[in-house]
């Protein structure tokens, strides 16, 4: 997205019992919608949007299925792939919950699920290559590293953000340490030179590790007085923003 060229400035959006809009970020006009049917012809809404910018397709992550749609042709979905398959011995069950492609191996991408496993697909037609397993709760957030070689996760009720190698998806690379005792998404990101993970905390904090270091922090402080689940780095500015906020229940 850049803000000097007006056709780069568009947002997706999906929210319970609506289809996916983009949304034109200067009027907040609808500029188009994307629709999925189940298999009563009935209107299911994604639970996660991810673009993949070399064949400008939008894939949706829904109850254990992928569907992806052309931008350029809105209405109803290009394809889908089912995720479960008991057929098969490596299947991903569960909502598809977060989606991520990586950005050097053409055709790659992630899909997080809340049955807590994470689908690594080798196409973009759905092929499933490898199921990780290793957080205890829902996976909330995946994010491939800039040079495609790393995948990062996070999940809700889980203190761990894990980070598996792509050349050997057998176990865990490294894990680092942050504080989360809610079900909502707790986001984290990496700075423009990928010299440092960022990520927020259910305590309030901001917390910052060296890429290759995530025994100690490089940096802690509290940023709000509630959840802080929003995080940003501006890609070209030395800009952190934040966002905070749970819900809250008559009682607590």
């Amino acid at each position: 997205m850049d803000s000097s060229q007006s056709d780069t400035c568009f947002i997706f959006s999906s929210c319970r019992d609506n289809p996916v809009h983009l949304f034109d970020a200067f009027t907040g006009h609808v500029r188009a919608s994307y629709r999925a049917l189940n298999h009563l012809e009935e209107l299911v809404a994604a639970h996660s949007l991810g673009f993949e910018l070399q064949s400008c397709r939008l894939y949706c992550g829904y109850d254990r299925i992928i569907r992806a749609f052309d931008i350029q042709r809105p209405g109803l979905c290009i394809g889908q792939w089912n995720t479960f398959d008991r057929t098969s011995s490596v299947y991903q069950s569960g909502i598809i919950s977060c989606l991520s492609f990586n950005p050097q191996i053409p055709g790659m991408y992630a899909a997080g699920s809340y049955a807590k496993s994470i689908g690594i697909y080798g196409d973009m037609n759905g092929e499933l290559v490898a199921v990780l397993h290793g957080h205890i709760g829902g996976i909330t957030h995946v994010r491939f590293s800039p040079d495609g070689q790393r995948l990062f996760s996070g999940a809700r009720k889980d203190g761990s953000i894990l980070c598996w190698d792509i050349r050997n998806l057998g176990e865990v690379l490294c894990t680092y340490q942050r504080h989360v005792n809610t079900n909502q998404r707790i986001y984290f990101d990496f700075d423009p030179t990928f010299t440092m993970l960022v990520t927020g905390n259910s305590n309030g904090h901001v917390i910052g590790w060296n890429i290759n270091d995530s025994s100690t922090p490089a940096f802690d402080f509290l940023a709000h007085n509630d959840c802080t689940n929003g995080i940003s780095i501006h890609s070209k500015q030395p800009l952190l923003a934040t966002a905070s906020g749970q819900r809250y229940f008559a009682g607590d």
